[in-house]
């Protein structure tokens, strides 16, 4: 599948705004934080993908109602679904000019995960958290995501690259005073 950025701006892909808020205390303590182990960008990437997939529980799999969509909000509560964690590293990346992606892809409801820019090339990544099933990990040498579309059954990888959430996913997000709210809410497609 041929990745299409919504914007040919690159530095779209590295911008701070009110959800990807990269330039707030606690994210730029993390992403300092991750660096100091990492040798290079890519040990970083590393890194700040399992920082988020690891240590930040997915929130319908550890049964928590609260509902993040601020990166900052994401590290400070340490919890979020699958959007919200793509947001927080998002932040992670971009605090460390690491140009990154929001993506999305269409199962029974919409699931986010985000893409990395190295070597002239986007490279999905799913840091929603792994459990029974799933076994997503960082891959810049072909995908390690969470799920895989069934195309038969109308699921399907969005080819989007978005610089900023989907309008969707955070009118559904913002909306929501809890995680049962959000599941009701969630969008079945872009």
């Amino acid at each position: 599948m041929e990745l299409i950025q919504n914007t040919p701006d690159l530095s779209a892909y590295l911008a701070a705004d009110e959800v990807i808020d990269h330039r707030h205390p606690l994210v730029r303590e993390t992403a300092a934080r991750l660096a100091k182990d990492a040798v290079d960008s890519y040990a970083y990437a590393r890194l700040a993908f399992e920082f988020v997939r690891d240590t930040i529980p997915h929130s319908q799999d550890s049964g928590d109602p609260r509902v993040t969509w601020r990166a900052s909000d994401v590290l400070e509560q340490g919890t979020g679904i699958c959007y919200a964690k793509a947001h927080a590293l998002a932040a992670l990346l971009r605090a460390e000019d690491i140009p990154t992606a929001l993506c999305y892809q269409k199962f029974d409801v919409v699931h986010g995960l985000v893409a990395v820019r190295f070597n002239g090339a986007w490279h999905r990544q799913d840091p929603r958290g792994n459990k029974p099933g799933v076994d997503a990990r960082f891959s810049l040498d072909g995908e390690r995501l969470a799920f895989t579309p069934d195309f038969e059954s109308n699921e399907l990888d969005y080819p989007v690259l978005y610089a900023e959430p989907h309008p969707a996913v955070l009118k559904a997000l913002r909306a929501a005073p809890d995680r049962p709210y959000l599941w009701k809410t969630l969008p079945t497609a872009l």
